[in-house]
């Protein structure tokens, strides 16, 4: 199971790859909010998002011979851009089984990082089973977007840089807000936080409709999404909080937090304009 010294060896292996994203701050957001925001720019990591965090960590962790052979992944777009530029910088072969619905950006992007990309119909195809199978076949290592201890590491040095970021701006008791899908981020966050800064608590956020881990949370158990597509945070609609992510979110975090689309589309637009 990940453990601190796991995000903290993940830590050691990102060193000159992984890029050290700011905390940005604007006072007309803490105006509006009547609080102190701090945002971290994780937009601003290579491939546009945090997953190439886990992407690293889980590639370069790998045994040479068994990384030789190659990598899968399934994924919406992000894990997969993250996993496809991380096996490129190894020069290992890599196969991301995406949504036919993803955004066509994330598709084309995956391909361009070299990855040769297995698209599946969400609605009545099985990715997991199609994930062992060319495993299988072809003696790949299977890469999870969030349920895989070496990915949760590779976030978790995310809580860590936070760590960091939050005492020097004189910060010591705050909530965390995380988008969250299947808790990689939130969990690795949360190991890093309780190690770093406990006074930084963790509350996983999620689209209205798709919040599976609010209630899971709140029911002391696992529940499933009712629907698998239909939100314009295309990058965080996953069926249901992960296996090993919830025991370590149910011991860390505080209770999910759930946004309309509009509060998302308001947000990205102050976000844009104030950032």
């Amino acid at each position: 199971m990940t453990d601190i010294a796991m995000i903290e060896a993940a830590a050691l292996r990102a060193q000159g790859r992984v890029r050290r994203t700011p905390l940005l701050s604007s006072q007309f957001l803490d105006e509006i909010a009547g609080r102190r925001v701090l945002g971290k720019a994780e937009v601003l990591q290579h491939t546009g998002a945090f997953k190439f965090r886990g992407g690293w960590a889980a590639v370069s962790a790998l045994a040479p011979e068994v990384r030789a052979r190659g990598v899968i992944a399934f994924s919406s777009g992000n894990h997969a851009q993250g996993v496809a530029l991380a096996a490129k910088l190894h020069e290992v072969p890599a196969v991301i089984i995406m949504p036919s619905d993803a955004p066509r950006m994330k598709i084309d992007n995956t391909r361009a990082l070299g990855a040769e990309v297995v698209l599946y119909d969400r609605a009545g195809e099985d990715r997991d089973a199609i994930g062992a199978r060319l495993s299988e076949e072809r003696r790949l290592t299977l890469i999870k977007p969030f349920d895989e201890p070496q990915v949760i590491a590779g976030q978790g040095t995310c809580g860590l840089e936070i760590a960091e970021q939050a005492a020097e701006e004189g910060v010591t008791h705050a909530d965390v807000r995380v988008c969250f899908g299947g808790g990689g981020l939130t969990s690795g966050v949360a190991l890093a936080l309780e190690a770093r800064a406990p006074g930084l608590r963790v509350r996983p956020t999620e689209p209205e409709g798709f919040d599976d881990t609010a209630r899971s949370l709140a029911a002391g158990e696992i529940l499933r999404n009712a629907a698998l597509s239909g939100s314009i945070c295309d990058a965080i609609v996953t069926p249901a909080p992960g296996q090993i992510t919830f025991p370590i979110m149910q011991r860390l975090c505080g209770p999910g937090l759930v946004v309309t689309e509009d509060e998302v589309l308001h947000a990205m637009a102050l976000a844009f304009a104030r950032f």
